[in-house]
């Protein structure tokens, strides 16, 4: 039987906390949502944009929370319902423990982030390390402010390895949440045009995400992209800070771990690489060359922490994308199977200049049609209808048959295609769903994609409601 997560006199002592009631003798969990939460979990009643935490309190301990953390504004209305821990502020609370739980870990721990690529980086992360050791990282995309600390809160402290997303919006997010998380590797995926509308430039981007480098521990490894402009800038940053050693990975002839030569098919892609001078081969389970661009970072990172190289290699062969991010389904339309792609969790112009050019790659049948279903792209600021209109020579040079679009933004793009191109608009995505239910037939491709403010999503899941899953062989 596994140790507690954490013990509640340990919990109550990391959060800086005042206990009100009995306090547990064990922590098997840490929940901010009461839909997930399991008996044995400690609540933290975190105050957001849209709702506050201390609205579900009640509902939580009813549930078998084992704690409930509450600020110290609410902790009268909650005394004798059950175990509280109180504090001034929940999420610095939660900040304070993850800080203690990173101060206990013996592992070898990695923070990754990047405009692009982040989360697909952190899920093969975790496959290849859990092959080889026990392995914790987010579950989703929880790489902000509250996303950060709540994993680290739930790390079990024997874990071998711990993964870290970091993202950001605005400037000043990524150091705070680089030294709670303190890594002994660091990963930027790359540098693309996203979050414009809170940064003049990508050098301003660079120079932010470059913060995961600035809080490495000392002689940690700091690995970049060697294909992008910013490299050099990313490489003088980590040498001016803590890292004693920086890994540059890409096709460039400078990269430490170069791509030599890849096949890419619509499913999986073969890769020959040399990785710090070792040539190797494998198998990437995710189709696209962004993800073999991304499988270098991976492997880079897991040298770099002292996992096993060909071990790392052999399990990207079983990487599928995450939902959201590629995953492809097989439906059943009136006369045959149909494939959807779903892209919809988000939308910048690098993520969907990729999924378009896998897109063209998947062959249709018979009288089938590469439809792109495209989102507006947001927070690119002033940029963002030239970015937009950019995607054109994606879509024509990668064989797609039809657009379908959405938004302010995509309405220029949808107009500047040639009008056989152009399947149907509309101003948001609830508008465009029944055009695009009406139009899938037998031997499709269709790919959905988009910001995740744009909703994509529910096109996708009208898909799957309308079209049963295929048992048809491909």
């Amino acid at each position: 039987m596994s140790a507690p997560l954490w013990s509640g006199d340990e919990l109550v002592a990391a959060l800086g906390a005042r206990a009100d009631g009995a306090v547990p003798s064990a922590i098997t969990g840490i929940s901010i949502d009461t839909r997930t939460l399991e008996p044995g979990d400690a609540f933290f009643a975190i105050t957001g944009e849209a709702r506050n935490g201390h609205d579900f309190v009640a509902a939580a301990l009813e549930k078998g929370a084992a704690l409930a953390v509450v600020d110290e504004a609410h902790g009268a209305q909650f005394a004798g319902r059950g175990a509280l821990a109180i504090v001034p502020d929940v999420l610095k609370a939660m900040e304070r423990a993850g800080s203690v739980r990173r101060a206990e870990l013996k592992a070898g721990v990695i923070a990754v982030t990047g405009s692009v690529g982040k989360t697909g980086t952190k899920e093969a992360l975790r496959l290849v390390l859990s092959r080889q050791g026990k392995t914790h990282a987010p579950v989703a995309s929880y790489n902000n402010h509250w996303g950060v600390p709540l994993t680290l809160c739930r790390t079990p402290r024997d874990v071998d390895y711990a993964v870290y997303e970091i993202g950001m919006n605005h400037p000043g997010e990524i150091l705070p949440l680089a030294k709670l998380v303190r890594p002994q590797v660091s990963i930027i995926t790359t540098i693309q045009p996203v979050h414009l509308a809170a940064f003049s430039s990508l050098e301003g981007i660079a120079e932010e995400k470059a913060g995961v480098f600035w809080e490495l521990e000392p002689g940690g490894t700091a690995i970049l992209n060697a294909d992008i402009p910013q490299a050099d800038l990313l490489e003088r940053i980590a040498r001016s800070g803590p890292a004693g050693r920086v890994i540059r990975f890409g096709e460039s002839l400078d990269a430490d771990v170069r791509l030599i030569s890849c096949a890419l098919r619509s499913d999986v892609s073969t890769v020959d690489a040399v990785v710090m001078g070792q040539p190797i081969t494998y198998r990437l389970g995710s189709p696209g060359k962004h993800i073999v661009i991304n499988s270098l970072a991976v492997l880079a990172a897991a040298k770099a922490i002292g996992a096993d190289l060909a071990l790392a290699a052999l399990a990207l062969g079983d990487l599928r994308p995450p939902a959201g991010r590629g995953a492809q389904q097989r439906l059943e339309a009136a006369g045959g199977p149909f494939t959807l792609i779903d892209e919809s969790y988000n939308g910048n112009p690098a993520s969907v200049k990729a999924a378009i050019e896998n897109l063209g790659r998947i062959p249709v049948g018979g009288r089938g049609r590469r439809i792109a279903v495209l989102g507006d792209m947001l927070e690119l600021g002033p940029t963002g209808p030239e970015l937009h209109k950019g995607l054109g020579p994606a879509i024509t040079a990668n064989g797609i048959d039809s657009v379908f679009a959405c938004g302010p933004l995509m309405r220029g793009l949808y107009d500047s295609l040639p009008s056989t191109l152009r399947g149907a608009y509309a101003a948001q995505a609830s508008g465009l769903e029944p055009l695009v239910l009406d139009t899938v037939r037998a031997g499709d491709v269709i790919m959905i994609k988009g910001s995740l403010g744009s909703r994509m999503g529910p096109i996708v899941k009208a898909l799957t409601a309308r079209f049963p899953a295929s048992s048809a062989e491909d």
